[in-house]
């Protein structure tokens, strides 16, 4: 088996981030990485996008935040560098034209209203300076990325883990499991797990949250033998957090709170935001 050589952020990088040295709350700056690479899949999906390039992208995008502040960073602009960064990695190239008329759809449609109803596109020109400011913040976000990351951005994604881990646990068969398992990898790249963790404990943590749902049972052939995680070298401390702050995503929130994330997409945003909060 291939090593896990992804890198992960240090100890005193997720005790605390940059984002938080500049006084943004921890639960602002999780509903803005949630929000975050959620633009990116939807701008992958508008763009005909491989998964495999979108996914990369959100890993990078959410390593970023360990290296680099909300408050000098939008998180609209470094999305838009990942998706662009990852879809040269993943041999899958964009045309820069189209990531930036993809974004600049995004970010209008959430300044403008959250009922899709109500929202009128006003595209700009390829001959003006609004579009001419995106391409230069697409061009940054992509040097800050590598710079940032020290242009070590290998990804290792969990899906060929998770087949492997169900094929040992006999699920694989059980097309709602494998589907139910697959779908909290996805969501967990709304979090910042995956710069966090290794992909055993990723994976063993979308496995139990299925299991509990489900109510499924893992026969073990001995009433002394290790239990399943343990089998993948996942510490049950570790599968048991991740597998919280998958579930966090799915908490009620507020639609003012909705409404705060989609308003501080930019650098500017949220430099205003601590200002009329300091």
């Amino acid at each position: 088996m291939e090593p896990d050589v992804a890198p992960l952020a240090t100890l005193a990088q997720i005790q605390e981030t940059p984002s938080a040295r500049d006084g943004i709350p921890s639960e602002l700056e999780e509903d803005l990485r949630a929000y975050g690479a959620k633009l990116i899949q939807q701008a992958g999906v508008l763009l005909k996008q491989k998964q495999v390039a979108m996914s990369t992208a959100q890993v990078l995008f959410q390593r970023f935040w360990y290296t680099s502040s909300m408050e000098k960073y939008g998180i609209a602009e470094i999305g838009m560098g990942a998706l662009y960064l990852a879809s040269k990695l993943e041999e899958c190239p964009l045309r820069m034209r189209d990531v930036i008329n993809v974004y600049d759809v995004l970010i209008q449609r959430s300044r403008q209203s959250t009922s899709s109803r109500d929202f009128k596109y006003e595209p700009m020109s390829y001959f003006s300076q609004d579009y001419y400011d995106m391409k230069d913040i697409l061009i940054i976000a992509e040097m800050q990325l590598l710079k940032r990351l020290g242009f070590d951005v290998h990804v290792t994604l969990p899906y060929g883990t998770l087949i492997n881990y169900m094929r040992v646990l006999n699920l694989l068969e059980d097309t709602k499991a494998c589907q139910m398992a697959w779908g909290y990898l996805n969501d967990a790249l709304q979090t910042p797990v995956y710069a966090i963790y290794p992909i055993p404990v990723i994976v063993c943590a979308s496995i139990l949250l299925v299991i509990r749902h489900l109510k499924l049972e893992i026969p073990s052939s001995q009433e002394d033998s290790p239990s399943w995680w343990d089998l993948f070298d996942a510490p049950f401390e570790d599968v048991w957090l991740v597998a919280n702050l998958v579930v966090r995503l799915y908490r009620p929130r507020s639609q003012s709170d909705q409404n705060r994330v989609m308003q501080l997409l930019t650098k500017k945003d949220v430099r205003r935001w601590l200002d009329e909060n300091a």
